[in-house]
């Protein structure tokens, strides 16, 4: 390959070092040079590298790699491309085992195709049938008596979704915040328990990251007290979750987990929360480690932001954009077992299949018909960004409102109050437990890590703000009242990416400085700052690292240009993590191109589960 080539690419910020190198590798293995495939490879690994599972050839046939440049290379047409990678020996098709798959026009790196069909093949199997020889009467009175507030005139989605898990080995439950997804599960694991006629039923609980393993524990553990079931039933449901990572029993320095498809989890039931926040691999892993005659339910929020890693698998699971009615078969059984009537949609002729394990709470207990928040969420996840401005500019939705971005030099000025109001309280705490709960409520929020409406320059002006206040005596990096997120999973003092600890003098340990964190067994668990794994001040968090999270009031604030990490599900998992105000700082034009923007991440998982 010309050298003056490779660095035009490079230069042109095109590829990654890395996807040059992967492509001169697999031109190295097809024994020549060719510009066909050396530009598939390492198109193949830099979509990789943005989130997506693939590439798909006819997303770049014919065009030029940057648009915008007259002397950018260009990708050759769809036709010419397919035959000459299909020549390539580096380039195999589904079932070999080659560097490169090409399925139709994607283009998979091996490991990729090979985790998203053993994810199709598992989820079409477990989603085939369902399982009628549950015992009838049991299920019955199980229904009735754990959801006894079902309103005949409209169907109670909790109560459905119970009825699917105990029918399907595979189920996702899907849900704003605020629809009562954990306290649904803990009802779903109480009447399997009760179906299964004892309580010796093994049910694993798990989410992707410490922080939302513990707020699940949390959830299960307030949720289970208030079911109306026998003593011994609830005592049977767990409430401790761990990681997937550690679910599966991660081996050291390596992808692999000691639990897998020749050695699965000793589990009859596993529990997943905030399934959107895992990748294909993970998720892949996991279905595999799961023994077959084993129940497998996802909790999460198909609408929020995809995993970090590769794959917007939730999304593609449930066909997010798509609204699926049920089978006959099961609407039929539904009726059956609680009498009362699923209401089809016009036309639906659905066979069994994927649809009957999808179930969407439609109800928020905590975003009402009053509700700024959800108005303006559900308009942002229809892609009506001028409705859900116009929300928000409205004064008869007091907990959402819009603000227009200042200025760089005026950004100062218009936080100094909210900073001040947001961060005093927490900080005029010397009582751990207390500090933690009150600087819980209000967090601000930004897309980006950069610039000056990213998270690292916000969280230096927000110090700056109450370091001139007398609120905070900055003195070096550590000081009492710091705020840090934890960044690196730490098993062996159990504290995990995402958790949030404070710095304080510990009173109990000379006045040393401390960075404390809540403890998922109650109280507080406290470390010298120098102990703690990667971690950063965290006054401003991303979107994405908040996913998980609730706060009484957020702060948004959006970058002043577009990017492409701004999209509709970004703006939806914003404003959704408060619980009583959100303030969107931001410029219209930028705010109505994200809304305007879905995530699309090129896979062919759901085309193989919904086609």
């Amino acid at each position: 390959m010309k050298q003056e080539y490779l660095k035009s690419l490079l230069e042109g910020n095109i590829f990654r070092a890395l996807d040059i190198h992967f492509a001169g590798l697999v031109t190295k293995l097809a024994g020549k040079e060719t510009e066909d495939l050396f530009l598939a490879a390492a198109l193949a690994s830099r979509y990789q590298g943005e989130g997506h599972i693939c590439f798909d050839l006819s997303a770049m046939a014919g065009k030029k790699l940057l648009e915008e440049d007259p002397d950018s290379p260009a990708c050759p047409d769809l036709d010419r491309w397919r035959k000459s990678l299909e020549k390539a020996d580096p380039v195999g098709r589904p079932g070999d085992y080659k560097p490169l798959i090409l399925e139709g026009t994607r283009l998979y790196l091996y490991r990729y195709w090979d985790y998203e069909k053993k994810l199709i093949e598992i989820l079409k199997e477990r989603t085939a049938d369902h399982d009628f020889a549950a015992d009838e009467k049991l299920l019955r009175d199980g229904l009735s008596r754990l959801f006894p507030d079902s309103d005949q005139k409209e169907t109670d989605w909790q109560k459905f979704s119970a009825f699917t898990a105990a029918l399907k080995r595979f189920c996702v439950i899907s849900g704003g915040p605020g629809t009562g997804k954990t306290f649904t599960v803990a009802k779903i694991l109480a009447l399997l328990l009760e179906l299964g006629k004892n309580s010796s039923l093994r049910i694993s609980l798990a989410a992707p990251t410490g922080k939302a393993a513990a707020r699940m524990q949390e959830a299960l553990k307030n949720a289970r007290e208030g079911l109306n079931c026998p003593e011994r039933i609830k005592a049977a449901i767990p409430t401790e979750a761990s990681t997937i990572h550690r679910l599966l029993k991660m081996i050291p320095d390596s992808p692999y987990f000691r639990f897998e498809a020749q050695n699965p989890l000793p589990a009859d039931v596993v529990v997943i929360d905030e399934a959107s926040m895992v990748d294909l691999a993970l998720l892949s892993k996991l279905a595999q480690a799961v023994p077959r005659c084993s129940s497998l339910i996802l909790l999460g929020d198909k609408d929020q932001l995809a995993s970090v890693e590769a794959g917007a698998v939730l999304g593609d699971i449930c066909d997010t954009g798509n609204d699926h009615g049920f089978s006959r078969e099961l609407r039929n059984a539904y009726r059956k077992i609680t009498g009362e009537k699923l209401v089809a949609k016009k036309n639906e002729q659905g066979e069994p299949g994927i649809r009957d394990s999808i179930v969407q709470l439609r109800k928020s207990y905590r975003f009402g018909p009053s509700s700024g928040i959800g108005a303006a969420s559900r308009a942002v996840n229809e892609g009506e960004g001028d409705l859900a401005l116009s929300i928000m500019k409205e004064a008869a939705y007091p907990d959402i409102q819009w603000q227009d971005l200042p200025r760089p030099d005026a950004l100062p000025s218009a936080l100094k109050g909210g900073v001040i109001k947001g961060f005093g309280e927490y900080l005029e705490q010397d009582d751990p437990q207390e500090a933690l709960n009150i600087f819980s409520t209000f967090r601000i929020l930004c897309p980006l890590r950069e610039g000056p409406y990213g998270v690292e320059g916000l969280n230096l002006l927000v110090e700056q703000l109450l370091r001139k206040e007398n609120l905070i005596k900055r003195e070096g990096r550590w000081y009492p009242g710091r705020p840090v997120m934890v960044t690196r999973n730490d098993y062996n003092l159990r504290v995990f990416n995402g958790d949030v600890g404070i710095t304080l003098l510990d009173k109990e340990g000379n006045n040393e400085l401390r960075v404390f964190f809540p403890s998922a067994e109650g109280g507080v668990r406290k470390f010298p700052p120098l102990r703690l794994p990667e971690h950063e001040t965290v006054y401003a968090m991303t979107v994405h690292k908040s996913q998980g999270s609730e706060f009484n009031r957020v702060l948004f604030i959006l970058p002043d240009v577009s990017a492409r990490v701004l999209t509709r599900e970004l703006i939806y998992t914003a404003i959704t993590r408060a619980k009583e105000k959100v303030e969107v700082w931001g410029k219209e034009e930028v705010f109505l191109t994200a809304v305007s923007r879905r995530i699309t991440r090129a896979s062919g998982l759901r085309d193989a589960l919904w086609d």
